[in-house]
């Protein structure tokens, strides 16, 4: 990290010391160890964690799961639509307000439920970490996102 004549630390330059690039390639990273597995379901990494939240709360409505997966209306509603298309969900409009839209997972979309268990531990092997290591991450990713988004 380079100083300051004053003294100071200033931010680093190199691409290698930044925070923030280490975060999207990991994620890059993480999000190619989910492919092959997920290419098994048929699913992107966005569907599968569209689907996750519906395996968790079936029947929930589409501001809700966007709020879940911190994800807008104009990102999430292709990927709902493509869902529906693939016969995992199915979408309507609430009888007491039309402007709200529920989903609910289909017969195929709850059974696909059983053949995705198997993802977590597949992705958890990929990273060669151990339990109490990737809990450490988490929480400290976690607590990085709350502060972000908090500034």
């Amino acid at each position: 990290m380079a100083v300051s004549r004053k003294g100071a630390q200033k931010l680093p330059v190199r691409l290698e010391e930044q925070l923030g690039f280490a975060l999207y390639s990991t994620s890059l990273a993480m999000t190619k160890a989910y492919k092959p597995v997920l290419d098994r379901l048929g699913l992107t990494y966005s569907q599968y964690l569209a689907m996750v939240v519906l395996w968790e709360q079936d029947d929930i409505a589409v501001n809700q799961l966007g709020a879940r997966l911190g994800l807008d209306s104009g990102t999430l509603t292709p990927l709902l639509k493509r869902l529906e298309t693939m016969g995992l969900l199915t979408r309507r409009r609430g009888q007491e307000d039309e402007r709200q839209v529920f989903i609910e997972l289909t017969p195929r979309g709850t059974a696909m439920r059983r053949e995705a268990r198997q993802v977590p531990a597949q992705v958890q092997a990929a990273t060669g970490q151990s339990d109490t290591a990737q809990k450490t991450l988490r929480t400290l990713l976690l607590q990085l996102r709350d502060a972000l988004n908090e500034a």
